[in-house]
């Protein structure tokens, strides 16, 4: 796909991976609309930042886990760049609880991080269809996780909840081609504000510990990510339903 002239939605983009995937759009010459559920500050510092690419940016707040929402946001995206192309599937949560602390994982853990990170995108790529369609060449990315491979991640919810995202973008792969293609993404260790809360005291030791262990000697930053996003958006428009790991190497097991 021709990037330049199109129109984006990403999702949980005030931060992040979502902050760099829309501002590596906006400076392929593409507008972003900037979801975001709680951080509007930074929303708007992300489509400031994308204006000055010369592109519309606007910021569009909504929670994925609310399907009136995701309507929304799709269709303000559409009334104000006239057209949508592409959809990023960004936004997600999760809970830090070892996988052998079951009694640990409430009912309340479940429903949100599925809400967020399975219903979210089903709800957000299902508004956003008539409009991908209409644009002959309309694109989806869901960002999942090597958890959803490995099974290894924050939280046995989170994990799942990623292997169905992958499962998921197969389907509807299948189900709404040849108009629209669905692909994901799915990042390891990624350096920054999300595990640094989440790990807390120990996400310096994680980080270096994976460092040592991958294949190319580093966890991926926010850019690396966005860049293996925009891979397959500007790539060839033969590829659908297919997962893109870019993790530095971790799936493939430690270095000999």
């Amino acid at each position: 796909m021709q990037i330049q002239g199109k129109a984006a939605v990403v999702t949980g983009a005030s931060r992040g991976v979502g902050r760099a995937t829309a501002l590596a759009l906006a400076q392929a010459g593409c507008a972003v609309a900037i979801n975001y559920h709680r951080s509007a500050t930074e929303a708007e510092e992300v489509a400031a930042e994308a204006r000055k690419f010369g592109v519309k940016a606007i910021c569009v707040a909504g929670d994925v886990a609310d399907d009136a929402a995701c309507r929304e946001v799709m269709d303000r995206a559409a009334a104000e760049f006239g057209r949508l192309d592409i959809l990023v599937n960004n936004a997600g949560t999760t809970e830090f609880i070892p996988h052998d602390r079951m009694e640990d994982v409430l009912d309340a853990h479940w429903e949100r991080i599925f809400a967020v990170n399975v219903k979210g995108p089903f709800q957000c790529i299902r508004a956003a269809r008539p409009y991908l369609q209409a644009s002959g060449n309309g694109l989806v990315i869901n960002v999942t996780s090597v958890a959803g491979v490995a099974g290894t991640g924050s939280s046995v919810p989170y994990c799942a909840s990623k292997a169905a995202l992958i499962n998921m973008t197969i389907s509807l792969a299948r189900a709404l081609g040849p108009g629209i293609r669905v692909n994901s993404v799915a990042p390891g260790f990624i350096a920054g504000e999300w595990l640094q809360k989440g790990l807390g005291e120990e996400y310096e030791a994680a980080k270096a510990a994976r460092e040592s262990l991958n294949v190319l000697g580093k966890v991926c930053l926010p850019e690396d990510i966005a860049a293996a996003i925009l891979s397959l958006i500007s790539g060839s428009d033969l590829v659908t339903g297919q997962t893109l790991v870019c993790d530095g190497g971790m799936l493939l097991g430690p270095k000999p």
